[in-house]
């Protein structure tokens, strides 16, 4: 039995509104840690995933017993994108349900001055995306660049990077990434 467990603990967590950061915190472990799980990076041995799933709470008889229905739906309307970001920074999710997905899309919004943190992202897989409004300066590695309307960006995810609106109106992007790393 072949079974998609960081598609699975994705969909759990998602069910019960909780970010990768605080499941790491409730689990004691890493945010990475979760983050390399969903991703199907690292396959978590069955204590490990017993202690992530106690965050939650859930049990491992449950975890592996349901079988969310994968996602068909073909088409949304613009309030039916699902809101997954906080703060000064909106991240807009087509389809509410990614179990089974391996390509999560974004409709992004960044204030004036908003950053996704001093702390660089690092997760498995790629992501790309092209900036609609606004100026986002994207740091990826050593090399940082301003784009400002119809300019893109498309790296592989592993490589550190971070997102920050500069000038003085609201930043919109259109994202990708794969597999689903939110």
């Amino acid at each position: 039995m072949n079974v998609d467990i960081g598609s699975r603990l994705r969909h759990v967590r998602l069910m019960h509104n909780l970010s990768q950061r605080e499941l790491a915190k409730r689990a004691g472990v890493t945010n990475s840690t979760i983050s390399l799980i969903e991703s199907n990076a690292s396959n978590p041995s069955v204590g490990a995933l017993k202690r992530i799933l106690d965050g939650i709470p859930i049990g491992l008889a449950e975890f592996f017993s349901f079988e969310p229905e994968k996602p068909r739906k073909a088409f949304y309307a613009a309030d039916e994108l699902v809101e997954i970001g906080k703060g000064p920074i909106s991240y807009r999710q087509i389809g509410d349900n990614l179990f089974g997905r391996s390509l999560q899309i974004l409709k992004e919004c960044y204030q004036p001055g908003a950053d996704t943190g001093k702390v660089p992202l690092v997760h498995e897989g790629e992501e790309g995306g092209i900036v609609l409004s606004g100026r986002l300066e994207v740091t990826v590695d050593d090399e940082r660049r301003i784009l400002g309307p119809g300019d893109a960006y498309y790296f592989e995810s592993r490589r550190p990077h971070r997102f920050r609106c500069v000038g003085p109106v609201p930043c919109e992007v259109i994202s990708a990434c794969t597999p689903p790393t939110f």
